[in-house]
């Protein structure tokens, strides 16, 4: 199996970390199997991504991590792309506004 470049197969979702977590958004795939997702954060912020099978689950993995946490930690102006379950939610937490995109797909 050779690398293959992401391929979109859902639309993008958006939310603005914030000190508190926005309700969170879930990333559904058109072929409803996509596990994989292109986690963008063009912001000058530090964003602590959670992510869960549920809403709730999402929150809570959302907090800012001190010294040991769920939450992953999106570096400014970074592109990443996960592997999580398919119809995953999003949500996070950052110091200031912080736009963050979410697209699910294929590939890295």
């Amino acid at each position: 199996m050779g690398i293959m470049a992401f391929t979109p197969m859902g639309n993008t979702v958006t939310f603005i970390a914030a000190s508190t977590a926005p309700t969170p958004v879930q990333a559904t795939s058109t072929t409803g199997s996509a596990n994989q997702y292109l986690v963008q954060n063009p912001s000058t912020q530090t964003v602590f991504l959670g992510v869960g099978v549920a809403a709730a689950n999402a929150t809570t993995n959302s907090a800012n991590v001190t010294s040991s946490g769920a939450a992953i930690p999106l570096l400014p102006s970074t592109t990443q792309v996960f592997s999580f379950v398919p119809g995953a939610y999003f949500t996070g937490t950052a110091s200031a506004n912080s736009t963050v995109y979410i697209t699910p797909g294929d590939g890295i």
